[in-house]
């Protein structure tokens, strides 16, 4: 993923996505908005999305629903979400949330200087996740080699340095030791 991934606010409120974007602008991220659950996954789905700003009861697809959504598509299902909601402490809607996999789950009014912390801490988490899954690929292409390359031939074992220690019967010095006899 490159490392200008977007942050995506949504909210079917034009004052909450001003608000939002407000609070984030210091951090000097790419910003994205969307004002319905089916414009937020059109665009998760579309790439280059690193965080979900996500409002739980929106009408038609709700935010619960985007994240059940996003869960089950590889491409997206380690996308970190934090859940906005103005509608109080729910235990039911909390359990959903951690149940799904969402970072965090925030009460509105929300305090800029925490949506900050937690917005810049998991956008960088995962930035150098999907980085260092990017260098595995490409370590794992280095090391697999091309596709015609014929297989190197298995090196020999080498002897073990304690002499008192019998060779192993398919190393060479063992088979140069069954030979003298």
């Amino acid at each position: 993923m490159p490392s200008d991934a977007k942050i995506l606010i949504v909210d079917d409120h034009e004052e909450t996505l001003y608000a939002l974007e407000s609070a984030l602008a210091p951090l000097g991220y790419r910003l994205g908005r969307a004002t319905s659950g089916d414009e937020a996954l059109k665009q998760v789905l579309r790439g280059q999305v690193g965080l979900l700003l996500l409002d739980v009861r929106m009408p038609g697809v709700s935010g619960l629903d985007v994240v059940r959504y996003m869960r089950r598509v590889e491409q997206t299902q380690h996308i970190p979400v934090i859940l906005l909601t103005g509608f109080g402490a729910d235990h039911d809607l909390t359990a959903a949330a951690f149940g799904l996999g969402v970072a965090d789950l925030v009460m509105k009014p929300i305090d800029p200087w925490a949506l900050r912390t937690k917005v810049r801490y998991l956008y960088d988490a995962y930035q150098r996740h999907r980085a260092l899954e990017e260098e595995v690929r490409t370590l794992r292409a280095l090391v697999k080699g091309p596709a015609d390359a014929p297989e190197p031939e298995p090196r020999p074992a080498l002897p073990h340095p304690d002499a008192r220690v019998p060779p192993q019967r398919d190393s060479p010095t063992a088979t140069s030791t069954t030979d003298r006899t």
